[in-house]
């Protein structure tokens, strides 16, 4: 088969397109996959500059997302049959084959059916998205209906998704972007406050917006400065969930113990990273949900970009230029 091969630590162009054999099945719980796409997050492209947590089991199939029908099932498998279409998190990080294939294997507990209503290489740019979304919206902020979020990068590819997830949940939303398009967009997705982080002041649009006070919940997709600033921009006892690493200094902790505010973390790899095999069963069913939600049009998903597998280091490229709307995805031969 196909696939797109991380030779080395370094630029887009260590992903070199190599033959290889067919992934056996690793287990009689396991299923074999044919890939109709994978999706391309951040993530792909820093475990490609850096390959964090496998660095000496180059080389590796980049791509956690995938989608696609299934091939081949272990003797064991009980939710799936062959033909049965999926779409999941799973691999890409080192310790097993990612999606940047043909084929990949994955435990049948990973897979989740795939949304009937959309095109079935869209979904391979959902899982990561909605689960750290998810996870970052209702079980790290515990966001209530009516409650007020500034959601960072909401036409990103996590914030598009967080989004819809705050509007459907009944939340007041105010959405950070960079230009009137983005405006459009997130407006249309439910945002209450645009921002236009370029030409104003988000910290003062969003205590102008809440009479004050500050958001309740500040949704951290960019990290840096932006997070430090946004300690200012939550309120008093409110909770900042950040998906990066953060530059907290004895100042900016001081700022945030003073205020009262819960400072969370969101990574989506922890159940892979750790192997918790219970957590990435719960975190299959979040893709379930959000693909309920899908499927009552309460949700969806903006592919902006679709390279061949072939392209993978233009698709990286893009994606490290910043900026993104939306999702991309690698369709494959």
């Amino acid at each position: 088969m196909k696939a797109m091969l991380m030779t080395a630590a370094g630029d887009p162009d260590v992903l070199q397109l190599r033959e290889i054999a067919l992934p056996e099945l690793p287990s009689p719980h396991h299923l074999c996959v044919k890939l109709v796409a994978a999706g391309v997050n951040p993530l792909d492209t820093k475990l490609r500059a850096k390959p964090a947590y496998y660095p000496d089991r180059l080389p590796a199939i980049l791509g956690c997302d995938g989608a696609g029908i299934i091939a081949a099932i272990g003797s064991e498998v009980t939710r799936f049959k062959v033909g049965d279409a999926v779409f999941f998190c799973n691999g890409g990080i080192g310790d097993e084959p990612g999606n940047y294939a043909e084929y990949t294997t994955l435990h049948e507990e990973y897979a989740a059916p795939a949304p009937a209503s959309i095109p079935l290489q869209d979904a391979a740019a959902l899982p990561l998205v909605c689960m750290t979304a998810w996870e970052a919206l209702f079980e790290r902020a515990h966001l209530q209906a009516g409650e007020t979020i500034l959601i960072h990068a909401a036409a990103g590819g996590v914030g598009h998704i967080a989004l819809q997830l705050a509007h459907h949940h009944g939340a007041r939303i105010a959405a950070t972007v960079s230009d009137l398009r983005k405006s459009g967009l997130t407006h249309a997705l439910g945002a209450e406050k645009l921002i236009n982080y370029r030409e104003q002041d988000f910290v003062q649009a969003t205590l102008d917006w809440t009479g004050g006070q500050g958001a309740d919940v500040v949704l951290d997709t960019v990290g840096g400065e932006t997070f430090l600033r946004s300690l200012n921009a939550a309120r008093v006892g409110g909770k900042i969930v950040s998906l990066l690493a953060t530059p907290l200094g004895a100042a900016e902790v001081q700022r945030a113990r003073l205020r009262n505010l819960s400072l969370c973390y969101e990574l989506i790899l922890t159940p892979q990273v750790l192997k918790l095999h219970e957590a990435r069963i719960r975190q299959r069913k979040i893709l379930e949900q959000c693909s309920q939600l899908i499927e009552a049009k309460a949700l969806g998903v903006l592919v902006t970009h679709r390279f061949s597998l072939e392209q993978a280091a233009a698709a990286h490229r893009l994606t490290e230029a910043g900026g993104m709307t939306g999702k991309i995805i690698l369709t494959m031969p």
